[in-house]
């Protein structure tokens, strides 16, 4: 993680999470700092919006940052 607002995920340059309307299962780990598998099981379990694209899950960005101002 690089700084409030930006997100660096492996062999890439930092993304900006502010421009964003979807955070990928990737994003959400790196953001909460955990396993790719807890993030998929707080997307399985409802935590916030989230939708399968494909092979893919994205979370909605609003829902999932409402979530995380509650904890």
């Amino acid at each position: 993680m690089c700084s409030d607002n930006t997100i660096a995920l492996a062999g890439s340059s930092a993304i900006s999470t502010s421009d964003k309307r979807t955070y990928t299962v990737l994003d959400i780990a790196a953001i909460l700092q955990i396993s790719r598998s807890k993030a998929y099981e707080l997307c399985r379990e409802g935590q916030f919006k989230s939708i399968k694209v494909g092979r893919s899950v994205r979370a909605s960005r609003l829902s999932f940052d409402e979530w995380l101002d509650k904890q």
